[in-house]
Protein backbone atom coordinates (compact mmCIF):
# COMPACT_ATOMS: atom_id res chain seq x y z
CA UNK A 1 0.00 0.00 0.00
CA UNK A 2 1.15 3.91 -0.59
CA UNK A 3 1.04 6.51 1.68
CA UNK A 4 1.74 10.49 -0.35
CA UNK A 5 3.20 12.74 2.27
CA UNK A 6 1.98 16.82 1.67
CA UNK A 7 3.77 19.20 3.17
CA UNK A 8 2.36 22.65 3.68
CA UNK A 9 3.73 26.10 4.10
CA UNK A 10 5.40 28.90 1.92
CA UNK A 11 8.51 28.74 4.71
CA UNK A 12 9.32 25.25 2.29
CA UNK A 13 8.72 26.63 -1.38
CA UNK A 14 11.29 29.55 -0.74
CA UNK A 15 13.97 27.60 0.95
CA UNK A 16 13.41 28.97 4.40
CA UNK A 17 13.73 25.89 6.26
CA UNK A 18 14.60 22.22 5.30
CA UNK A 19 11.74 19.44 5.04
CA UNK A 20 12.97 17.56 8.10
CA UNK A 21 9.35 16.44 8.39
CA UNK A 22 8.83 14.22 5.14
CA UNK A 23 11.93 12.41 5.81
CA UNK A 24 11.23 11.14 9.46
CA UNK A 25 7.37 10.15 8.23
CA UNK A 26 8.70 8.54 5.56
CA UNK A 27 10.97 6.24 7.50
CA UNK A 28 8.50 5.78 10.37
CA UNK A 29 5.52 4.81 7.69
CA UNK A 30 8.23 1.88 5.64
CA UNK A 31 8.96 0.79 8.69
CA UNK A 32 5.39 -1.02 9.09
CA UNK A 33 4.90 -1.62 5.50
CA UNK A 34 3.73 1.36 4.28
CA UNK A 35 5.54 2.74 1.09
CA UNK A 36 5.83 6.53 0.28
CA UNK A 37 4.56 6.98 -3.47
CA UNK A 38 5.22 10.78 -3.32
CA UNK A 39 6.53 13.78 -1.20
CA UNK A 40 4.53 17.02 -2.18
CA UNK A 41 5.28 20.62 -0.54
CA UNK A 42 2.37 23.13 -1.53
CA UNK A 43 1.56 26.91 -0.43
CA UNK A 44 -1.18 27.05 2.67
CA UNK A 45 -4.08 28.08 0.33
CA UNK A 46 -7.01 26.59 0.27
CA UNK A 47 -7.30 25.52 -3.75
CA UNK A 48 -3.92 23.98 -3.45
CA UNK A 49 -4.57 21.94 -0.61
CA UNK A 50 -7.80 21.02 -2.55
CA UNK A 51 -6.21 20.08 -5.54
CA UNK A 52 -3.40 18.37 -3.80
CA UNK A 53 -5.81 16.24 -2.03
CA UNK A 54 -7.95 15.47 -5.09
CA UNK A 55 -4.33 13.89 -6.93
CA UNK A 56 -2.83 12.82 -4.00
CA UNK A 57 -6.20 10.27 -3.13
CA UNK A 58 -5.52 8.70 -6.90
CA UNK A 59 -2.33 7.50 -5.89
CA UNK A 60 -2.27 6.24 -2.08
CA UNK A 61 -4.40 5.02 0.62
CA UNK A 62 -2.68 7.42 3.59
CA UNK A 63 -2.49 10.93 2.81
CA UNK A 64 -0.39 13.00 5.56
CA UNK A 65 -0.30 16.67 5.88
CA UNK A 66 2.01 18.71 8.19
CA UNK A 67 1.64 22.42 8.58
CA UNK A 68 -1.36 25.24 8.28
CA UNK A 69 -2.23 24.62 11.81
CA UNK A 70 -1.53 27.43 13.78
CA UNK A 71 -3.55 30.07 15.44
CA UNK A 72 -2.73 32.86 12.90
CA UNK A 73 -5.14 33.75 9.99
CA UNK A 74 -2.74 32.53 7.38
CA UNK A 75 -2.88 28.78 8.40
CA UNK A 76 -5.85 27.48 6.79
CA UNK A 77 -5.45 23.68 6.58
CA UNK A 78 -8.26 23.22 9.47
CA UNK A 79 -10.68 24.96 7.46
CA UNK A 80 -9.85 23.59 4.24
CA UNK A 81 -10.07 20.42 5.12
CA UNK A 82 -13.91 21.30 6.82
CA UNK A 83 -14.76 22.60 3.40
CA UNK A 84 -13.07 19.45 1.78
CA UNK A 85 -14.85 16.93 3.89
CA UNK A 86 -18.08 18.95 4.18
CA UNK A 87 -17.75 19.63 7.63
CA UNK A 88 -17.92 22.07 10.76
CA UNK A 89 -15.97 22.71 12.91
CA UNK A 90 -17.22 22.52 16.96
CA UNK A 91 -15.82 23.59 19.81
CA UNK A 92 -13.67 20.29 21.74
CA UNK A 93 -13.91 20.68 25.86
CA UNK A 94 -10.89 18.66 26.24
CA UNK A 95 -8.57 19.54 23.68
CA UNK A 96 -9.91 23.38 25.60
CA UNK A 97 -9.22 22.37 28.95
CA UNK A 98 -5.48 20.99 27.55
CA UNK A 99 -4.61 24.01 25.73
CA UNK A 100 -5.80 25.92 29.10
CA UNK A 101 -3.67 24.31 31.36
CA UNK A 102 -0.99 24.09 29.05
CA UNK A 103 -0.87 28.06 29.48
CA UNK A 104 -1.37 28.03 33.11
CA UNK A 105 2.06 25.54 33.50
CA UNK A 106 4.36 26.50 31.09
CA UNK A 107 3.42 30.13 28.85
CA UNK A 108 4.25 33.52 30.38
CA UNK A 109 1.60 35.07 28.59
CA UNK A 110 -2.35 34.78 28.96
CA UNK A 111 -4.07 33.13 27.16
CA UNK A 112 -5.87 34.90 24.14
CA UNK A 113 -8.73 33.92 22.14
CA UNK A 114 -6.73 32.87 18.96
CA UNK A 115 -5.34 30.63 20.76
CA UNK A 116 -8.57 29.01 22.33
CA UNK A 117 -9.97 28.65 18.54
CA UNK A 118 -7.35 25.52 18.41
CA UNK A 119 -9.77 23.85 20.44
CA UNK A 120 -12.13 24.60 17.01
CA UNK A 121 -12.18 21.16 15.56
CA UNK A 122 -13.86 19.11 12.71
CA UNK A 123 -16.94 17.34 13.88
CA UNK A 124 -15.84 14.26 11.45
CA UNK A 125 -12.62 13.75 12.93
CA UNK A 126 -10.80 11.63 15.40
CA UNK A 127 -9.00 13.86 17.42
CA UNK A 128 -5.56 12.98 17.81
CA UNK A 129 -3.91 14.17 20.95
CA UNK A 130 -0.71 16.96 21.00
CA UNK A 131 0.79 16.53 24.08
CA UNK A 132 3.33 19.31 23.72
CA UNK A 133 1.21 22.27 21.95
CA UNK A 134 -2.03 23.78 20.69
CA UNK A 135 -2.90 22.43 17.53
CA UNK A 136 -4.34 18.76 17.36
CA UNK A 137 -3.71 16.21 15.07
CA UNK A 138 -6.72 15.04 12.74
CA UNK A 139 -7.64 12.06 11.36
CA UNK A 140 -10.09 11.45 8.48
CA UNK A 141 -11.53 8.73 6.73
CA UNK A 142 -12.76 8.80 3.22
CA UNK A 143 -14.36 5.22 1.88
CA UNK A 144 -10.33 3.16 1.77
CA UNK A 145 -8.36 6.04 2.18
CA UNK A 146 -6.97 8.07 5.37
CA UNK A 147 -6.10 11.37 5.46
CA UNK A 148 -4.21 13.03 8.82
CA UNK A 149 -3.54 16.47 9.27
CA UNK A 150 -0.73 17.17 12.12
CA UNK A 151 1.27 20.31 13.02
CA UNK A 152 4.34 21.21 11.64
CA UNK A 153 6.58 21.83 14.38
CA UNK A 154 8.81 19.07 14.39
CA UNK A 155 8.69 17.98 18.03
CA UNK A 156 5.26 17.81 17.97
CA UNK A 157 4.66 16.09 14.88
CA UNK A 158 7.29 13.22 15.53
CA UNK A 159 5.20 12.47 18.73
CA UNK A 160 1.79 12.60 17.13
CA UNK A 161 3.23 9.86 14.60
CA UNK A 162 4.53 7.99 16.67
CA UNK A 163 2.26 7.63 19.56
CA UNK A 164 -1.09 8.17 17.76
CA UNK A 165 -0.69 7.79 13.75
CA UNK A 166 1.76 5.00 13.22
CA UNK A 167 -0.32 2.50 16.00
CA UNK A 168 -3.61 3.71 14.22
CA UNK A 169 -2.47 3.04 10.94
CA UNK A 170 -1.15 -0.34 12.06
CA UNK A 171 -4.38 -1.46 13.57
CA UNK A 172 -6.49 0.18 10.16
CA UNK A 173 -4.70 -1.99 7.38
CA UNK A 174 -3.45 -4.74 6.48
CA UNK A 175 0.01 -4.70 4.91
CA UNK A 176 3.25 -6.28 3.92
CA UNK A 177 6.58 -6.31 5.42
CA UNK A 178 9.41 -3.76 4.18
CA UNK A 179 13.22 -4.62 5.14
CA UNK A 180 15.71 -2.66 4.49
CA UNK A 181 19.75 -3.78 5.50
CA UNK A 182 21.90 -0.89 4.60
CA UNK A 183 26.17 -1.30 4.38
CA UNK A 184 27.72 1.14 5.49
CA UNK A 185 31.06 1.56 3.27
CA UNK A 186 34.10 4.31 3.64
CA UNK A 187 36.77 5.02 0.78
CA UNK A 188 35.78 4.03 -2.31
CA UNK A 189 33.50 5.94 -4.74
CA UNK A 190 30.09 4.44 -6.30
CA UNK A 191 31.67 3.37 -9.67
CA UNK A 192 34.28 1.76 -8.47
CA UNK A 193 32.15 -0.30 -5.88
CA UNK A 194 29.66 -1.47 -8.68
CA UNK A 195 32.21 -2.18 -10.78
CA UNK A 196 33.82 -4.81 -8.07
CA UNK A 197 30.08 -6.16 -7.41
CA UNK A 198 29.35 -5.96 -10.80
CA UNK A 199 28.65 -9.96 -10.69
CA UNK A 200 27.05 -10.38 -7.76
CA UNK A 201 24.75 -7.50 -8.14
CA UNK A 202 24.32 -9.46 -11.71
CA UNK A 203 22.52 -12.22 -9.79
CA UNK A 204 20.47 -11.32 -7.02
CA UNK A 205 16.94 -12.52 -7.28
CA UNK A 206 14.13 -10.36 -8.69
CA UNK A 207 12.66 -9.49 -5.26
CA UNK A 208 16.06 -8.10 -3.89
CA UNK A 209 16.28 -4.93 -4.78
CA UNK A 210 20.15 -2.92 -4.45
CA UNK A 211 20.28 1.02 -4.43
CA UNK A 212 23.43 2.84 -4.39
CA UNK A 213 22.88 6.01 -2.07
CA UNK A 214 26.93 7.99 -2.37
CA UNK A 215 27.38 10.40 -0.13
CA UNK A 216 30.82 12.88 0.39
CA UNK A 217 33.53 10.02 1.13
CA UNK A 218 30.86 6.98 1.71
CA UNK A 219 28.58 5.26 -0.03
CA UNK A 220 25.71 2.98 1.38
CA UNK A 221 24.60 -0.15 -0.52
CA UNK A 222 21.00 -0.47 0.35
CA UNK A 223 19.32 -4.03 0.19
CA UNK A 224 15.50 -4.11 0.60
CA UNK A 225 13.11 -7.04 -0.19
CA UNK A 226 8.85 -6.94 0.23
CA UNK A 227 6.35 -9.46 1.49
CA UNK A 228 3.69 -11.03 3.75
CA UNK A 229 6.93 -13.34 5.70
CA UNK A 230 9.11 -11.25 7.26
CA UNK A 231 11.44 -13.77 8.49
CA UNK A 232 11.55 -15.31 4.87
CA UNK A 233 12.80 -11.91 3.90
CA UNK A 234 15.69 -11.26 6.53
CA UNK A 235 16.68 -14.51 5.44
CA UNK A 236 16.57 -14.10 1.43
CA UNK A 237 18.86 -10.66 2.02
CA UNK A 238 20.88 -12.47 4.75
CA UNK A 239 21.59 -14.64 2.11
CA UNK A 240 22.82 -11.53 -0.63
CA UNK A 241 24.60 -10.33 2.58
CA UNK A 242 26.75 -13.07 3.25
CA UNK A 243 27.91 -13.50 -0.33
CA UNK A 244 28.51 -9.87 -0.91
CA UNK A 245 30.46 -8.32 2.41
CA UNK A 246 33.73 -11.02 1.35
CA UNK A 247 34.16 -8.59 -1.37
CA UNK A 248 34.05 -5.73 0.19
CA UNK A 249 35.89 -5.92 3.51
CA UNK A 250 38.17 -3.46 3.08
CA UNK A 251 35.75 -1.23 2.96
CA UNK A 252 32.59 -2.54 4.74
CA UNK A 253 31.83 -0.17 8.27
CA UNK A 254 29.13 -2.12 9.43
CA UNK A 255 25.22 -1.92 8.98
CA UNK A 256 23.33 1.59 9.06
CA UNK A 257 20.09 0.11 10.72
CA UNK A 258 22.45 -1.17 13.80
CA UNK A 259 24.98 2.09 14.20
CA UNK A 260 26.34 4.86 12.49
CA UNK A 261 30.00 4.51 12.03
CA UNK A 262 30.17 7.42 14.72
CA UNK A 263 28.34 5.40 17.25
CA UNK A 264 30.52 1.90 16.61
CA UNK A 265 33.68 3.70 17.51
CA UNK A 266 31.74 5.45 20.43
CA UNK A 267 31.09 1.28 21.38
CA UNK A 268 34.40 0.58 20.96
CA UNK A 269 35.90 3.05 22.60
CA UNK A 270 33.92 2.15 25.72
CA UNK A 271 34.04 -1.59 25.51
CA UNK A 272 37.87 -1.23 25.18
CA UNK A 273 37.98 1.80 27.76
CA UNK A 274 39.39 4.04 25.57
CA UNK A 275 39.01 7.69 25.48
CA UNK A 276 39.73 10.47 22.69
CA UNK A 277 40.41 13.62 22.06
CA UNK A 278 40.20 16.35 18.84
CA UNK A 279 42.57 19.02 17.32
CA UNK A 280 40.44 20.84 14.69
CA UNK A 281 41.76 23.76 12.36
CA UNK A 282 39.88 22.95 8.95
CA UNK A 283 36.87 21.47 10.15
CA UNK A 284 36.29 23.67 12.70
CA UNK A 285 34.58 21.50 15.71
CA UNK A 286 32.33 19.54 12.48
CA UNK A 287 33.90 16.13 13.66
CA UNK A 288 33.39 17.01 17.56
CA UNK A 289 29.83 17.77 16.61
CA UNK A 290 29.15 14.50 15.16
CA UNK A 291 30.30 12.97 18.28
CA UNK A 292 28.46 14.81 20.51
CA UNK A 293 24.83 14.38 18.85
CA UNK A 294 25.45 10.56 19.95
CA UNK A 295 23.96 9.92 24.26
CA UNK A 296 26.93 8.58 25.79
CA UNK A 297 29.68 10.34 24.34
CA UNK A 298 31.33 11.42 27.45
CA UNK A 299 32.13 8.36 28.52
CA UNK A 300 34.95 8.03 26.34
CA UNK A 301 35.19 11.85 24.38
CA UNK A 302 37.58 13.93 26.47
CA UNK A 303 37.22 17.29 24.46
CA UNK A 304 38.13 19.61 21.09
CA UNK A 305 40.67 22.16 20.61
CA UNK A 306 39.42 24.17 17.46
CA UNK A 307 42.39 26.03 17.24
CA UNK A 308 42.12 27.50 13.52
CA UNK A 309 45.30 30.16 13.91
CA UNK A 310 48.67 29.06 13.75
CA UNK A 311 49.16 30.81 16.77
CA UNK A 312 46.54 28.44 18.36
CA UNK A 313 48.09 25.55 17.57
CA UNK A 314 51.26 26.83 19.08
CA UNK A 315 49.89 28.40 22.66
CA UNK A 316 47.59 25.20 23.17
CA UNK A 317 48.88 22.06 21.71
CA UNK A 318 52.41 23.19 21.89
CA UNK A 319 53.17 22.84 18.27
CA UNK A 320 56.41 24.61 17.62
CA UNK A 321 56.48 27.81 15.70
CA UNK A 322 59.01 26.65 14.08
CA UNK A 323 57.86 23.41 12.49
CA UNK A 324 55.15 25.47 11.28
CA UNK A 325 57.24 27.96 9.41
CA UNK A 326 60.06 24.76 8.40
CA UNK A 327 57.15 22.49 6.92
CA UNK A 328 53.93 24.82 6.74
CA UNK A 329 50.25 24.72 8.91
CA UNK A 330 49.09 22.53 6.54
CA UNK A 331 51.81 19.51 6.87
CA UNK A 332 51.41 16.23 8.53
CA UNK A 333 54.37 16.84 10.30
CA UNK A 334 51.78 19.68 12.02
CA UNK A 335 48.85 17.75 11.76
CA UNK A 336 51.61 15.15 14.11
CA UNK A 337 52.16 17.60 16.28
CA UNK A 338 48.54 18.95 16.73
CA UNK A 339 47.60 15.15 17.47
CA UNK A 340 50.39 14.78 19.91
CA UNK A 341 49.94 18.22 21.77
CA UNK A 342 45.81 17.24 21.78
CA UNK A 343 46.53 14.08 23.31
CA UNK A 344 48.94 15.47 25.97
CA UNK A 345 46.68 18.19 26.92
CA UNK A 346 43.51 15.90 27.28
CA UNK A 347 45.42 12.97 28.56
CA UNK A 348 43.55 10.68 26.45
CA UNK A 349 44.65 7.16 24.59
CA UNK A 350 43.71 8.47 21.00
CA UNK A 351 43.50 12.09 19.33
CA UNK A 352 42.60 13.12 16.04
CA UNK A 353 43.82 16.41 14.16
CA UNK A 354 43.18 18.01 10.79
CA UNK A 355 44.43 21.13 8.76
CA UNK A 356 44.13 21.79 5.73
CA UNK A 357 43.32 24.38 3.33
CA UNK A 358 39.71 24.50 2.75
CA UNK A 359 39.18 27.55 0.33
CA UNK A 360 38.60 29.53 -0.98
CA UNK A 361 41.07 31.04 -0.45
CA UNK A 362 44.71 29.73 0.86
CA UNK A 363 45.00 31.55 4.24
CA UNK A 364 48.24 31.34 6.00
CA UNK A 365 49.56 28.28 3.85
CA UNK A 366 51.12 27.72 0.70
CA UNK A 367 49.47 24.28 0.17
CA UNK A 368 47.15 23.53 -2.63
CA UNK A 369 42.96 24.46 -2.25
CA UNK A 370 41.43 20.84 -0.76
CA UNK A 371 44.61 19.84 0.58
CA UNK A 372 43.69 18.25 4.05
CA UNK A 373 46.56 16.57 6.77
CA UNK A 374 44.94 14.03 9.47
CA UNK A 375 46.79 12.63 11.91
CA UNK A 376 45.66 10.20 14.62
CA UNK A 377 47.58 9.41 17.72
CA UNK A 378 47.62 6.31 19.11
CA UNK A 379 49.56 4.59 22.79
CA UNK A 380 51.91 3.14 20.30
CA UNK A 381 52.38 5.56 17.21
CA UNK A 382 50.94 7.95 15.36
CA UNK A 383 49.99 7.95 11.78
CA UNK A 384 48.85 10.59 8.99
CA UNK A 385 48.37 11.15 5.79
CA UNK A 386 47.70 14.01 2.93
CA UNK A 387 44.87 14.02 1.37
CA UNK A 388 43.92 16.40 -1.89
CA UNK A 389 39.76 16.97 -1.65
CA UNK A 390 38.84 19.23 -4.24
CA UNK A 391 38.16 23.11 -4.29
CA UNK A 392 34.27 23.56 -3.16
CA UNK A 393 34.80 24.72 0.46
CA UNK A 394 31.95 22.95 2.17
CA UNK A 395 32.73 19.08 0.08
CA UNK A 396 36.46 19.39 1.46
CA UNK A 397 35.51 19.94 5.11
CA UNK A 398 32.69 17.25 4.79
CA UNK A 399 35.35 15.12 3.08
CA UNK A 400 37.88 15.67 5.92
CA UNK A 401 35.14 14.97 8.55
CA UNK A 402 33.74 11.41 6.80
CA UNK A 403 37.68 10.46 5.89
CA UNK A 404 39.04 10.89 10.09
CA UNK A 405 35.79 8.61 10.71
CA UNK A 406 37.24 5.91 8.50
CA UNK A 407 40.33 6.71 9.97
CA UNK A 408 39.70 6.14 13.43
CA UNK A 409 37.31 3.32 12.63
CA UNK A 410 40.60 1.32 11.18
CA UNK A 411 42.69 2.24 13.98
CA UNK A 412 40.48 1.22 16.79
CA UNK A 413 39.43 -1.93 15.19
Amino acid sequence: MYAEIVSIGDEILIGQIVNTNAVFIAKELNKVGIEVKQITSISDKKEEIIACLDAAKQRAQVIILTGGLGPTKDDLTKHTLCEYFDDELVKNEVVLERIEEMFRKYVPTPINDENRKQALLPAKAKVLENKFGTASGMWFEDEDRVVVSLPGVPFEMKALITDEVIPALQQHYTRPYIVHKTVLTYGLGESVIAERIEAWENNLPQDIKLAYLPNIGRVRLRLSGKGPDEQLINQRIDEQLATLLPQIQDIFMGFEEEASVEEQIQNKCIQKGLSLALAESCTGGEIAARITKIPGASAYFKGSAVVYHSASKTALLGVEESLIAEKGVVSVEVAEAMAAGARKVYGTDYAVATTGNAGPTKGDDAADLGTVCIAIATPEKTVSEAFRFGRNRERVIQKAVNKVFEMLYKSIA
